[in-house]
């Protein structure tokens, strides 16, 4: 893994964090700005890091919920 890389996926890690603290579900936004003005370069690879980051969130959430909507069917379904 190259230095962009390993940048991008470090700074998406901690922009992760902050916003779970936070509660600024956009704050990675801010961030690429930040990086906007000083390196388009690591704003891109950093806002991919944070699509990925986010739609794995969002796909997980998607699977949790069908796994319980499973469980409680079967525990629905189950006769004592």
């Amino acid at each position: 893994m190259g230095t962009l890389e390993r940048l991008a996926e470090q700074l998406a890690d901690d922009t992760m964090k902050v916003q779970d603290a936070t509660g600024q579900d956009r704050l990675f936004m801010e961030v690429s700005g930040v990086l906007a003005a000083s390196s388009q370069t690591l704003e891109e690879a950093f806002l991919t890091e944070m699509r990925v980051r986010l739609a794995e969130r969002i796909a997980r959430k998607f699977l949790n919920k069908k796994i319980a909507d499973a469980q409680a069917a079967t525990e629905g379904n189950t006769q004592p």
